[in-house]
């Protein structure tokens, strides 16, 4: 039996790894996550280890660059540009934009597609805004989502946090139509530094992250997985059943 939960919010995805994100009004969701996320990332070119991605962890202004996608391609299309924090745009393969970012760092960069997505842990990520809210307010900021890079802001209804703690296990059906796309809920989102960087200037402030290492056990938001393919859409409703 399933039970109403919440709606969703807002819809992100996050074409380059680290970069800004874009807000979607609807995306497709399939057995690698939202359409278009996370499926570019730099990756260290001597880095033979199991994780050779540069993200905003070791180079934070890789979140004031921004994935372009050329005007007359479709919402689906992977971004052919990245301007960067001058201004400067490059095409998104072309080794100068590789150089650009890790000259300064000390260390060669080449662009990678993987059509399965780069991701940390699993392919979909979801928050409530009450929870972002909670959190940032204890830390002393300004509740801001783009810190978590959630795919799903899901609103659970009044201002109780950590709503979605308890969907680990279930199922998320999101929308009412019989093809409407399900998730698995599979664990809480442990979270890393990259909550500490402000989207807006790079500058860290560590108060956040501290913050939920002592109260939530450095916990904040949850991972999915897809069980059922489709479209989603801003304004669904969604709804929860027992796994």
């Amino acid at each position: 039996m399933s039970m109403q939960v919440g709606v969703l919010a807002a819809l992100a995805r996050y074409p380059i790894k680290s970069m800004r994100g874009e807000a979607v009004l609807e995306a497709g969701v399939g057995w690698h996550g939202v359409e278009g996320d996370r499926r570019l990332a730099l990756r260290r070119a001597a880095d033979r280890g199991g994780f050779p991605w540069l993200t905003a962890s070791r180079c934070p202004a890789l979140l004031l660059h921004t994935p372009v996608r050329s005007a007359d391609a479709p919402d689906t299309a992977l971004p052919s540009q990245v301007r960067t924090p001058d201004g400067t745009v490059h095409d998104t393969f072309d080794p100068s934009l590789a150089d650009a970012i890790g000259a300064p760092l000390g260390f060669a960069l080449e662009m990678v597609h993987l059509d399965r997505g780069i991701f940390d842990e699993a392919s979909v990520s979801i928050i409530s805004p009450a929870t972002v809210s909670a959190v940032c307010s204890a830390a002393g900021l300004p509740a801001d989502a783009r810190r978590f890079r959630p795919n799903l802001l899901i609103d659970a209804g009044g201002d109780a946090p950590f709503a979605e703690d308890a969907w680990v296990g279930g199922v998320l059906t999101v929308g009412d139509r019989a093809d409407a796309p399900q998730l698995a809920v599979t664990h809480r989102d442990v979270r890393c530094a990259m909550v500490n960087y402000d989207p807006d200037t790079a500058r860290t402030d560590a108060a956040l992250l501290k913050t939920i290492a002592s109260t939530r056990a450095t916990c904040a938001g949850v991972y999915a997985t897809v069980l059922r393919p489709g479209v989603l859409r801003v304004g669904a409703v969604i709804s929860w059943r027992a796994g």
